[in-house]
């Protein structure tokens, strides 16, 4: 079995070329390809944690629900994932056809 160490130092480097990504790019979408790293190393904590922590043995009495914590939360970090590209891709969509451009420091105002 891989140990739970290797999945964390995999979810940092994960996480680290999420930040990485989402400061250093000018283009809105290459910083949404760095929130969505970001948010992929965390889920990949949360189920390695999961695993490791609740191996299949629930405590007696207290359903099976409190082995499927981790999954849930995964599940959810998903769903607030879709929703983040979602919003963000239709925000550049807009931006784009008013202002012709999606670089991030250009779009400093709201006003057209």
């Amino acid at each position: 079995m891989i140990p739970l160490t290797a999945y964390l130092v995999v979810a940092a480097l994960l996480f680290c070329l999420g930040i990485f990504t989402a400061l250093s790019r000018r283009n809105a979408v290459g910083i949404l390809l760095g929130v969505e790293l970001m948010l992929n190393a965390v889920n990949l904590n949360l189920v390695a944690f999961w695993r490791y922590l609740t191996p299949g043995t629930a405590a007696a009495g207290s359903g099976p629900q409190v082995g499927l914590a981790g999954q849930v939360f995964a599940a959810f970090v998903f769903v607030v994932a879709a929703a983040e590209a979602a919003v963000g891709l239709a925000l550049f969509l807009a931006v784009y056809r008013t202002r012709r451009t999606i670089i991030a420091e250009e779009v400093d105002t709201m006003r057209y």
